[in-house]
């Protein structure tokens, strides 16, 4: 089973690496043809393209798509068409219209649509989904998500859509909801007009859980973690620590505080991508619904365009 990587770029790179290892990297796609050279030299079991239309045409059965967002849609389709299985680097699209559109193309076509949705493949979002469902957290009652750091800002989409993506899928895959009820928004214009640098969302959902996400590409520290209430304790997810800490804290019905201690219950690791490529090529081998497949980017599209109208209306543009 082989896959050809169009866009060899920071995490096109990621993904290169990690299909070699699985023995699974087919060809290189990217317009740079001294950066071919230089893959060629290191992975000289893959074909290079400087043509991702020649590329496609060539008999590797799937693909996996690490370009900039807006050229996701004419490659994703383009691949569809061509009767291969597609991967697709988060966002899928910057359009739930577009993204649909794909959805329902690669249903027709019989192909696997997956979207790099990377969190969804983080062990310890898999450990909380489970835990969840036991039940010993009580009722549901928030998520909370932080995503702060001194990164790199973009001038042609706000951080909500370049890191708040991701956050956003966990939401929806922990609550078990496919779309909020309620959306309300608010950011910040600090760096430049038009493109918000810090954003709040708030989110009801009709199980009555509520979502809060804070995202920021100006901030001084780097935090990037994720808090769970509920009515017998609460987890505390630190991503860069790669650990869950379950915090044995409630107020009962009498309003008294409750407090059984903390405790660390699972660690991770910070390498989701090389289980998420296997995700990839299970679902080719089986046939089945990827976990982050394209009616769930539909899904998260459709709330961050829900966020972004709500942002543009607070800013008058």
């Amino acid at each position: 089973m082989k896959v050809a990587v169009i866009g060899a770029g920071a995490w096109g790179r990621n993904i290169v690496r990690n299909l070699a290892e699985l023995d699974a990297l087919g060809a290189i796609c990217d317009p740079d043809e001294d950066k071919l050279v230089v893959f060629a030299a290191e992975y000289p079991e893959a074909a290079t393209y400087t043509d991702w239309r020649r590329m496609l045409a060539s008999d590797v059965p799937a693909v996996a798509i690490a370009t900039p967002t807006p050229l996701h849609y004419e490659m994703a389709e383009a691949a569809l068409k061509a009767g291969k299985d597609v991967y697709v680097e988060k966002p899928l699209t910057h359009s739930s219209e577009q993204a649909r559109a794909l959805t329902e193309l690669a249903a027709e076509r019989g192909r696997v649509l997956m979207v790099g949705h990377l969190l969804l493949y983080q062990p310890a979002v898999s450990w909380i989904k489970d835990y969840l469902s036991t039940g010993e957290l009580g009722d549901l009652y928030g998520i909370r998500h932080e995503r702060l750091t001194l990164g790199r800002a973009r001038s042609a989409e706000n951080v909500l859509w370049d890191i708040g993506v991701h956050d956003i899928a966990v939401m929806l895959y922990l609550t078990g909801e496919s779309r909020p009820s309620e959306i309300r928004a608010s950011g910040h214009r600090l760096l430049q007009l038009g493109v918000e640098d810090d954003v709040h969302v708030h989110l009801a959902f009709p199980n009555g859980v509520r979502g809060n996400l804070h995202v920021s590409w100006l901030w001084p520290e780097t935090n990037r973690r994720t808090i769970i209430r509920g009515s017998a304790g609460m987890l505390v997810y630190d991503e860069v620590a790669q650990s869950v800490t379950l915090h044995r804290k409630w107020i009962d019905k009498d309003l008294r505080n409750r407090d059984e201690g903390s405790e660390v219950v699972h660690r991770g690791h910070g390498q989701p991508l090389k289980l998420e490529m296997e995700h990839f090529l299970a679902r080719i081998e089986d046939r089945r619904a990827p976990l982050s497949d394209g009616a769930s980017a539909v899904a998260v599209i459709e709330t961050l365009e829900r966020a972004n109208q709500l942002l543009q209306a607070r800013e008058g543009a």
